[in-house]
């Protein structure tokens, strides 16, 4: 068979009834497309699935190859070509975050300051939105009118419910403006025509902040954002059970990769052990 167009539409349908996250489905669509554009016109074969994964293997980080071949697996899955299925990669997982992307508070609120000095109200809401509710970027139209005037929304996903709190901060800055923009109903944050805000625009205006900022662009993406909530709410709490239900984790051991510590807090630890004599 041969990955068309066509094929990946039905995949993302597939994905849907599935009830996967819109994060996931575009992901996995990316990846299919991603493959499909490797491929050049041929065949799905196997051999060719393991070039992919060669190829991918020079180009990305591991713990990427391996998420494209979870997108790939499950289209595999859906075709009923399990038998070609690709083995993931064994990453051992860093016991802490990479300074590079790791995004501060102080470089947060820059981003924050800039979005208003530039008056990009809209972004400048999605911004404080992200960072001090902890919800992911496909959770974003979960916020709507209703939600904020209730000062919490509620996510469906896979017959299991997720609640997520609206600080009073921040409730009381969307109804500011909320009343603004006219919205009466719906999605607080919408494109022009109406339709909700997806990653991909979200992102681009973040890039878009990076040079004002003065924050470097690989540490401007949505989920950092969530990284920084955790942190933030791990450090005044203290309890990682709060915070795994503050993110809807089911796996403690999930929420631990969100408040793994920087390399520089490492390294100030080790330095102060004077054993370099």
């Amino acid at each position: 068979m041969k990955i068309t167009e066509k094929v990946i539409r039905a995949f993302s349908d597939h994905l849907s009834r599935e009830e996967r996250a819109p994060a996931t489905i575009e992901k996995y669509t990316h990846a299919l497309r991603t493959l499909a554009r490797f491929l050049d016109g041929g065949a799905l074969t196997k051999e060719g699935l393991l070039a992919f994964r060669e190829r991918l293997q020079t180009d990305v980080l591991p713990q990427t190859v391996n998420g494209y071949i979870s997108a790939v697996n499950a289209f595999l899955i859906f075709q009923n070509l399990d038998g070609m299925k690709l083995r993931h990669l064994r990453v051992q997982r860093q016991p802490f975050r990479s300074a590079e992307r790791e995004l501060t508070r102080r470089e947060y609120e820059r981003l924050v300051e800039t979005a208003r000095a530039q008056g990009k109200v809209r972004l400048h809401h999605i911004l404080i939105t992200l960072a001090s509710t902890g919800i992911r970027i496909g959770e974003l139209p979960a916020i709507t009118v209703k939600a904020v005037k209730n000062g919490r929304a509620v996510i469906s996903l896979k017959g299991k419910n997720r609640v997520i709190l609206i600080p009073g901060e921040l409730r009381g800055k969307l109804l500011a403006f909320i009343r603004r923009e006219g919205i009466s109903s719906g999605p607080v944050f919408r494109t022009r025509s109406g339709q909700p805000v997806n990653r991909s625009n979200v992102l681009h205006e973040m890039k878009a902040l990076c040079g004002a900022a003065r924050v470097a662009p690989e540490k401007v993406f949505p989920h950092n954002l969530r990284h920084l909530f955790a942190q933030l709410f791990y450090s005044a709490e203290k309890n990682l059970a709060h915070l795994a239900d503050v993110l809807g984790h089911t796996r403690i051991e999930t929420t631990r990769l969100y408040i793994a510590s920087s390399e520089r807090v490492y390294q100030r630890a080790m330095g102060q052990l004077h054993l370099v004599i």
